[in-house]
């Protein structure tokens, strides 16, 4: 019993795959390990709840960056799994939480309780309204 266990750390230490120090370029995430895709820009379950924790953050402490988080009214008339009042804040395909400038076509949405609801884009519209990103 003894022997099995260097032999299992042995085995633990080399399968175990370092993970990235910085965010993955644009284009570079894996298919598989999409939560949201808003065009042709896959999101992995950090990016959203990184950008989720800041919006609400915002949205509670009543601060914004350049108007972000603000009031999202819902004119495309998507059906959200929870009821409003919602919020919208970007999410940007640099893998990055929104600081300030250019908050690029996609965003986040969540309810005054911090729940998300939904990734939506400005991607492949020409009126300038929201489609819904898809998940996975």
């Amino acid at each position: 019993m003894v022997k099995l266990i260097p032999a299992l750390f042995a085995l633990l230490s080399v399968s175990a795959a370092p993970l990235p120090a910085e965010p993955e370029a644009e284009g570079q995430v894996e298919a598989r390990a999409c939560a949201w895709t808003c065009g042709s820009v896959c999101y992995q379950t950090t990016h959203v709840q990184a950008a989720l924790s800041k919006g609400y953050s915002l949205q509670q402490s009543g601060d914004d960056i350049n108007n972000y988080p603000h009031r999202y009214n819902n004119y495309e008339g998507f059906d959200f799994p929870t009821s409003g009042l919602w919020y919208e804040f970007p999410i940007m395909s640099s893998y990055r939480v929104y600081t300030g400038g250019s908050p690029g076509p996609d965003r986040i949405i969540f309810d005054s309780r911090g729940a998300l609801d939904a990734l939506i884009t400005h991607t492949g519209t020409s009126s300038g309204d929201f489609v819904a990103c898809r998940t996975g």
